[in-house]
This record gives structure tokens, C-alpha cells and sequence, in this order.
């Protein structure tokens, strides 16, 4: 189905955390989270930018997104003739970067296209499974035995895998002590968030003993060189999270043995369309992925729900329960059950925003009609 752009409504919400979440980047206490509610003549569709109120992870930031939405992505894809999901990466590959601007975007396009022909978001993408199995991100904490408590209490929820995020002196100890507490069984990953260099591999390789899935993004977003490097230096499995802008991106560095395992974050590569290219490379090449999150709200992990129910997911992404973040959602919440989420079936995302909830989340709204004269 094809149609005309209507209209995009650009609604700016803030959720608070249940708790501050700690990375090597920063502390969060508050998601400030850019929503785009897309109109077209088939009907309406809604879009999530993952995109922070910072630049702090990636050069992209909400307001930011908001801006490039504004001057140059809407009125762009207001000049398409014929829309669908796929028409939406040709129509705004002349602006470079913006992936996440344009992710939201497209998952827009994509979420009222499908919601008009009453076909689920999972089916579209080639979805194999109907529940995805679940995994938990644990930030910074100020002392081990805080971590431990965390841990602990995420277990006893059901979660089958932990990532513990790590930085230059908070990394092997909190590690040693969550095996020693809780064991070899529990599979256990860090994420540096490019917070080291290759100077520290002798350091990274003291995780080895821990038996750990993975350490995800350990150097720079650039080096990838640097990580291929580093995966001969250490035992521990290189993952790539913020290197990986691109399913080219992602051939290079399987290419390179930068890698062995993907996260995949599909408002870096620029939408699900992609996300789902970088899937297939990746199966291609034999090298697992998962699923990584960005404290979405519950229509954001609607859709990576359904994404990571494609076939190549075979390890557990950060597609936690709504509770692990928010107190409450702006969707009916996603409840961890026997350590899974269920893939929603409903057309398009699956879900819908509560009206109430999102009301009390907005800050400030903006209509941009596609009539508009830019």
C-alpha cells in the first residue's frame, strides 16, 4: 500500500526512571524521549526516536532530531507520490546521518502502512517465534553490594542473562563478585560503552576467567581496527554496538574479525528495514545477534520485541519488562513472564498509547503539515 504524507506530530515526553541508570557516558534519571505520531492517507502510525537529550552516546540528540525532522526529513518524505515504509531510506538519503531521526520516521511510515492492512509488525519482518527470551541491563552502581542486590533482584524476576555495565575501575571486581554470588550459570555479559582503549587490553583480558558471553563495545566507535586487535588479545567475545551504523558496516567488521557477535540497536542503523539487513549479513556470516534497547517506551519495545523474534537472535537482547524502567508506561505494560515477553500479534507495533499516561508524559507537542511551505 502506498499513499500520500499527511502530517507528522512531533510530541516531546519525559518519563521518570524507577531508578538512575549509570553507564560510562553518564547518569540518567529522567527519559526525555521524542515520539512521532505519522498521518498518512492510510491512516496513523507511531514512530519512537531513540535518540537521548544528549549527545553523549552518539552525536544524535533529541532535540536535535526534532530539528532535522522538522527543516528536512518531513518535508522530504512529504514530496513522495507514492509512500510505503520502503520508499522512506531512498527519499531521505540525500541528509547524511540522522539515523535515529529518520529511524523514527520510517518505523512511522511502517507502523500505519501495517496497521492498514491489519498485519503485525513481527510477520512483516520474518519473525519465527512468539515470545522472546529476556535480558536485563544493569548500570553503575556506587558499591558492590548494591550491584548485588540488583543482580539478585532480577534473577528472582525471571531475566536469563545480565549485562553489567562496566568502565575504567568498575569492571573485574563487580564481575568476580556477581560469579562468586551467583555463579557460572548465570550468563553474564559487560558493556563499556567505548569507554577503554587497546592500551587496556591486558587489563580487559583479567575478564577471561569470568566466562563471560561477550564485552560489548569495549574501544571507540571508529576503531574497528582497534577491536580486531583486541579480539586477539583477549579470550572474552568482541561485540560491536555503536560500530555497527549500517548492515555494510557490519559486513566490514565480520570482514575485519572485529567481531563475533552484533548487538543490533535499530535507531542506530537507521530503522528496522535495516535492522532486519544487518540480521541477514550477520546470519550470513554465522555470527549471533541480539537485540539492544535505549530505555524505550513501551512502543519502541513493541517493535524490538518483534524484531528480535527473527531467526538470528539467538542470544537475549535488552528487551526487558516496562517495570524494569517505568513505574508506568504510556502502553499497556510488557510483563516478564518465565523469562520472556510475548511478540505482540495486533496489526503494525501491536500496541497502542494510553491516553491518560501519555498525556501526563507530554511536554510540549509540534504539528508539521505536509502542505507546508519550507
Amino acid at each position: 500500500m502506498s499513499t500520500k504524507l499527511t502530517g507528522v506530530e512531533l510530541r516531546h515526553i519525559e518519563m521518570p526512571l524507577v531508578a538512575p541508570f549509570r553507564t560510562s557516558f553518564g547518569i540518567a534519571t529522567t527519559r526525555e524521549a521524542l515520539l512521532l505520531r505519522v498521518v498518512t492517507g492510510a491512516g496513523e502510525g507511531w514512530g519512537e526516536c531513540v535518540a537521548m537529550a544528549s549527545p553523549l552516546y552518539s552525536s544524535e540528540y533529541a532535540d536535535a532530531a526534532a530539528d532535522v525532522l522538522r527543516r528536512h526529513l518531513v518535508p522530504a518524505l512529504a514530496a513522495v507520490d507514492r509512500l510505503d515504509a520502503v520508499a522512506v531510506a531512498p527519499a531521505l538519503a540525500p541528509f547524511q546521518g540522522h539515523r535515529m531521526a529518520k529511524a523514527a520516521l520510517e518505523m512511522g511510515v511502517l507502523d500505519a502502512e501495517l496497521r492498514a492492512e491489519g498485519r503485525p509488525l513481527a510477520r512483516e519482518l520474518g519473525a519465527v517465534r512468539d515470545r522472546v527470551a529476556c535480558g536485563v541491563s544493569v548500570g553503575i552502581m556506587d558499591c558492590v553490594p548494591a550491584l548485588l542486590d540488583s543482580v539478585a533482584g532480577y534473577l528472582d524476576a525471571g531475566y536469563v542473562r545480565v549485562k553489567l555495565k562496566i568502565e575504567p575501575g568498575w569492571d573485574v571486581e563487580p564481575v568476580r563478585a556477581v560469579r562468586e554470588r551467583f555463579g557460572d550459570e548465570v550468563a553474564l555479559q559487560v558493556d563499556a560503552n567505548a569507554a577503554y582503549t587497546l592500551a587496556d587490553a591486558r587489563h580487559l583480558a583479567r575478564l577471561d576467567p569470568y566466562d563471560l558471553l561477550l564485552i560489548e563495545q569495549p574501544l571507540p566507535e571508529e576503531d574497528i581496527l582497534g577491536h580486531a586487535r583486541l579480539a586477539r588479545l583477549i579470550r572474552t567475545p568482541v561485540c560491536l554496538d555503536e560500530s555497527i551504523t549500517s548492515a555494510r558496516a557490519a559486513a566490514d567488521a565480520i570482514r575485519l574479525d572485529a567481531c563475533a557477535i552484533v548487538n543490533i540497536k535499530p535507531g542506530r542503523v537507521g530503522g528496522y528495514l535495516e535492522a532486519r539487513r544487518v540480521h541477514d549479513v550477520c546470519v550470513a556470516h554465522g555470527v549471533p545477534v541480539w537485540c539492544g534497547g535505549m530505555l524505550e517506551t513501551g512502543l519502541g519495545r513493541a517493535a524490538n520485541v518483534a524484531l528480535a523474534a527473527l531467526p538470528g537472535f539467538t542470544l537475549p537482547g535488552d528487551t526487558s519488562g516496562s517495570d524494569r524502567y517505568y513505574r508506568t508506561d504510556i502502553t499497556e505494560p510488557f510483563v516478564v513472564r518465565d523469562g520472556h515477553l510475548t511478540v505482540p500479534t495486533g496489526p503494525g507495533l501491536g500496541v497502542e498509547p494510553l491516553e491518560t499516561e501519555l498525556g501526563e508524559a507530554t511536554r510540549r507537542i509540534e504539528w508539521i503539515p505536509s502542505q507546508a511551505s519550507w
